[in-house]
């Protein structure tokens, strides 16, 4: 291994005993990361998953998440698991939903042995505002759970994405810790407009405006676009539609926001941290979707390293040195064998945030795979 390669580390899905069964064998993988190298007695250990929606069933299933949580508390951690609510309107729009959906889908402390704490509160407005300073986010709104924890453990589903081709590790940690107003910021650089006909002028957007750009004029809100900053804490705050979400930003601006926003994210843990992507169920689309489509190569297996652009830059070689699935999105664009999965399916040039990544010091896209 040069001194440049990080080490990624693998554990396949083949099983002939029960010490080697797969949720062992994920136990086995995460101590490799030297856990008691980064968890110490009383840490509060955020551990971040998606908890799917209602209608897929691609997800990291929980008695997976268990094996870690288990880790944890044997070294004196205090685990929690967690994600922040959705800016679309849906079942994990606002924590109650999003706790009820995390409890359908099997997320309870029964299954899990850890409590499930939604980062960003009640309706995404619980937020660190994390100085970064970097080429397109100088702030990031992140979720206050997870910037107070001590460890943060990033446990990532590895799927198609019809913005960034690939989502991740990056993308787990980016958009997955952004509060709502830090995913508008995200997806879009934009001046909010106001729809008279919607506006109420209840002035919740005026009243959670860093700015004090809006003022409420004739029971309407009014915008002043030199005092306005584009963070979105009006498109997040305005319960009627009167300040419509905007999805314009380019698919590369994007992907480097969104590694800003891990960066936010990763930036004061002082590598406590720790991450693994599960290579299981390699769906077209994110788990944000209400179904799952059929995967894009067969399960291969789980990936753990303390760098999460080497363990995604690992993901991606692995499942693109698969064979297709025949059955799946891509074989109807006429994929080649060995040829590139998510380009097949999205024709995004999803490297761009694993580059942009390494240029600012994630981490890096040589590793050393190690199989255990």
């Amino acid at each position: 291994m040069s001194p440049s390669e990080s080490k990624v580390y693998f554990a396949g899905l083949s099983t002939e005993s029960e010490s080697t069964n797969f949720p062992t064998k994920i136990g086995l993988l995460f101590k490799h990361l030297k856990p008691e190298t980064f968890i110490s007695d009383g840490d509060l250990v955020a551990i971040k998953m998606h908890f799917g929606e209602p209608g897929s069933h691609a997800f990291i299933m929980p008695m997976y998440v268990q094996k870690i949580v288990k880790v944890v508390c044997e070294l004196g951690g205090k685990p929690f698991l967690t994600d922040t609510n959705t800016l679309y309107k849906g079942p994990r729009q606002n924590a109650i939903d999003h706790l009820n959906t995390a409890m359908g889908h099997g997320f309870v402390p029964g299954v899990v042995d850890a409590p499930v704490i939604i980062a960003d509160g009640l309706t995404g407005k619980d937020f660190a505002r994390v100085k970064v300073d970097l080429k397109h986010i100088s702030h990031a709104h992140i979720g206050s759970a997870v910037n107070l924890a001590d460890v943060f453990i990033a446990l990532s589903h590895p799927t198609g994405h019809i913005a960034t081709g690939y989502a991740g590790a990056l993308k787990n940690i980016g958009m997955g810790c952004g509060n709502r107003a830090g995913k508008q910021a995200m997806h879009a650089d934009f001046k909010p407009e106001v729809k008279e006909k919607k506006c109420i002028g209840c002035g919740e957007c005026a009243r959670w405006c860093p700015a004090a750009a809006i003022v409420i004029v004739n029971k309407k809100a009014r915008v002043s676009p030199d005092k306005c900053i584009g963070c979105g804490e009006c498109v997040s705050s305005c319960n009627t539609g009167a300040i419509s979400i905007e999805w314009d930003t380019p698919m590369e601006l994007l992907q480097m926001k969104i590694v800003e926003y891990a960066y936010a994210v990763l930036k004061n843990k002082n590598n406590k941290i720790g991450f693994m992507n599960f290579l299981t169920n390699i769906v077209p689309d994110c788990d944000c979707l209400p179904y799952s489509d059929t995967a894009l190569v067969g399960d291969i297996g789980i990936l753990a390293s303390c760098d999460p652009v080497a363990l995604d830059q690992a993901t991606v070689d692995l499942i693109n040195a698969q064979p297709g699935n025949q059955a799946s999105r891509m074989a109807k664009n006429g994929l080649a064998e060995n040829e590139d999965k998510f380009r097949a399916v999205w024709d995004i040039d999803y490297t761009i945030q694993l580059k942009y990544a390494e240029e600012i010091g994630l981490g890096s896209r040589a590793y050393d795979l190690k199989t255990i």
